[in-house]
């Protein structure tokens, strides 16, 4: 039998639990209340209490709060949470001290009763494992682990696709496996994450979703085995004597359960895709054929799709790029961006989108941009080098919408470029204040195209027309100019001032300034009349 205590500053709402719930049925023979948190620790310094319901926000403190103290002190003890705030923040707070589930009021007192029901199933287990050695403990604790890297090796293929090499590898990792059981992979896979997240967020965000698919899809986890497969992607592998009973119809409804649940508190767009129960030898197949469903999936998030439903093959309708390249070369990014999206919709309604058809896409799409550029002399690899736009490109075939997001991103970007190469005097101005921060350094003609994204030879007929000079002879004058000043007003040796603009050279420094200036430095510092 186990003990519970309901916190909660709402008098009301503690009735309300106490009334509800069939504590018989879910061997609780005692419930104990408390209306703060000073109550709550009063009861715990007197009680044994297995199971804490609490709310969250509470007038004397919150329930975060009381919830960091008994971990301190009654860490044994299991606490589900409790709150009308379906907030990101408090659901990560709770999980980082231990909370073992986070429900929203008003309270489902069947959801209520099930988490319950799973709390003593917990505890009773960690009871169980309390009694065991040190050793049995550590290898009990680490089972659960063990079992998903040797199924992760199954899928992998890092054990051999074959009975004997699947039975030899359980029976070597003392983990319990049966041949005649056939497995039912379904895979889940992030499309698309709706907020930018940090790496610790994330990391409680795959936590957050692992945990609501094995309650949602695996009856909390009580019938079958999740594997985290890849980056975004789970798998759930349902043994065949739960999978029989598992109508294909049931599996997506919980799918899609899990689906709006994802959608609503994890910022994610999952699409869930059902195989077919195979033998374990068969499994690594089974899964590369949904992955492979996952990587067509283009069209759509948020679906739930069977192996044995077939998909359209139609040729794909082809843009008019023509069209396309005139409203780009205008810069009416707007409009190309709504017949760009247009566009791929008719696609997806027609059933002919895939992965390698939305790649087709993107090359035509990169090629019409590259010509575009290539006119106005842009260097495309330059102006695209940053990290955002290859990040962009790289998953831009994953969907339409991140499609769309990358053309978006790089029609704008070649645009304004475009309008600024036009304004010849932004783009020379450049040019001219990287030399004069840089002519005591080797500068190459190269170097100077690449700072502003642009064709050398383009580069070198725009900077002509703005100056009259070309670049080296521009160069040249900028180092002559900064020499003779440093001749007239330093005493500076003529050697060390040839290094200061760039000249490693001294004999070739001094023919050069004598073939512009008449006469060599040290002439020159003399008929000025400067300080040797």
């Amino acid at each position: 039998m186990y003990s519970v205590l309901i916190v909660d500053d709402e008098v009301h709402a503690v009735k309300a639990i106490e009334s509800a719930i069939d504590w018989d049925k879910l061997q609780i023979s005692e419930v104990y209340t408390a209306y703060n948190i000073r109550q709550a620790k009063d009861i715990f310094s007197r009680h044994s209490v297995d199971l804490m319901l609490c709310d969250i926000e509470m007038p004397q403190g919150s329930g975060l709060e009381l919830l960091e103290w008994v971990r301190e002190h009654y860490s044994k003890t299991e606490s589900v949470f409790l709150t009308c705030h379906a907030d990101f923040h408090f659901a990560k707070q709770a999980m980082k001290l231990g909370s073992l589930d986070y429900i929203l009021k008003p309270i489902p007192y069947a959801e209520l009763e099930k988490v319950i029901e799973a709390a003593t199933a917990k505890i009773d287990k960690d009871s169980e494992l309390a009694q065991y050695s040190e050793y049995g403990q550590h290898w009990f604790k680490q089972q659960p682990i063990m079992t998903e890297h040797f199924w992760l090796d199954v899928l992998n293929q890092t054990i051999p696709a074959s009975e004997t090499a699947i039975r030899e590898a359980a029976h070597e990792r003392l983990l319990p496996y049966a041949e005649s059981v056939r497995y039912l992979p379904l895979l889940i896979s992030v499309k698309h994450w709706r907020k930018k997240l940090s790496v610790r967020d994330e990391k409680i965000m795959e936590m957050a979703l692992r945990n609501a698919a094995a309650e949602t899809i695996l009856n909390h986890g009580t019938i079958g085995q999740l594997v985290q497969w890849d980056k975004d992607k789970l798998v759930a592998l349902i043994p065949g004597n739960h999978a029989e009973h598992l109508q294909t119809d049931t599996l997506k409804e919980s799918c899609s359960v899990f689906i709006a649940a994802c959608h609503a508190y994890f910022y994610c767009e999952i699409s869930c895709y059902i195989g077919e129960p195979v033998p374990s030898d068969k499994l690594s197949a089974m899964a590369r054929r949904l992955a492979g469903m996952d990587l067509n999936n283009v069209a759509h998030s948020s679906i739930v799709l069977h192996t044995g439903e077939s998909s359209r093959s139609e040729e794909m309708k082809h843009p008019d790029l023509s069209l396309w390249a005139v409203l780009l070369k205008e810069g009416s990014t707007d409009k190309l961006q709504t017949a760009i999206y247009e566009h791929l919709q008719e696609c997806v309604q027609t059933g002919t989108l895939d992965a390698k058809r939305l790649h087709t896409f993107q090359q035509d799409f990169l090629q019409m941009m590259y010509y575009m550029l290539q006119m106005k002399g842009i260097q495309a690899h330059q102006l695209f080098g940053d990290d955002e736009s290859i990040e962009l490109s790289g998953r831009a075939v994953r969907s339409v919408t991140d499609m769309c997001a990358w053309t978006k991103h790089i029609a704008a970007k070649a645009t304004d470029y475009a309008r600024s190469v036009e304004d010849t005097q932004t783009v020379v101005d450049r040019v001219i204040a990287y030399i004069k921060q840089n002519q005591n350094k080797e500068i190459t003609r190269e170097e100077l195209a690449n700072l502003v994204f642009l064709n050398p030879d383009y580069l070198t007929r725009i900077f002509k027309k703005q100056t009259g000079l070309s670049i080296s002879d521009y160069l040249l004058q900028e180092r002559l100019q900064v020499a003779k000043g440093l001749l007239i007003q330093t005493d500076m040796s003529v050697s060390a001032i040839a290094l200061h603009v760039g000249y490693a050279n001294f004999s070739h420094f001094s023919r050069m300034f004598k073939k512009y200036a008449g006469v060599n430095p040290l002439e020159f510092r003399q008929s000025s009349g400067a300080k040797l």
